[in-house]
């Protein structure tokens, strides 16, 4: 696998818009950070260490909000990987972009560690541009 970061987002992804109720994915610190902060935003229900079977994963547990007509409704609409292997994007402080005009936010990986666009602007800190969530 040559972008972990890359195959997290979409098994999240794929996982959200066939309405499965969790999603496991092989662990790393960097992947448990990134989770930890779609839970404090709100985007997921749950995140831990699943150690049942002889590697260790991260099991997410997905939030999905009820409509009208009794379907359930993902509240991860998409995820984006913006900097990649081959092609790492860097934004300065003053150039880290909105998403969906403030409905999604960024994560960036920072010199203090990740953390969102709007920690980033408070901060005054720029880094690499790790992906969008809206």
């Amino acid at each position: 696998m040559l972008d972990p970061i890359s195959d997290m987002l979409t098994r999240v992804r794929n996982a959200s818009r066939a309405g499965h109720p969790e999603v496991l994915i092989p662990h790393s610190k960097l992947k448990m950070q990134i989770g930890e902060i779609l839970r404090n935003r709100g985007f997921i229900q749950n995140i831990s260490t699943d150690e049942s079977s002889e590697r260790r994963n991260i099991k997410i547990v997905l939030k999905f909000s009820s409509s009208a007509n009794g379907t359930a409704n993902p509240f991860i609409n998409d995820l984006q990987r913006v900097s990649r292997e081959g092609q790492r994007i860097y934004v300065k402080k003053n150039k880290i972009p909105r998403v969906k005009s403030g409905y999604g936010f960024s994560i960036i990986s920072t010199s203090k560690g990740l953390m969102t666009d709007d920690e980033a602007r408070k901060s005054g800190l720029g880094g690499e541009l790790i992906c969008q969530i809206w």
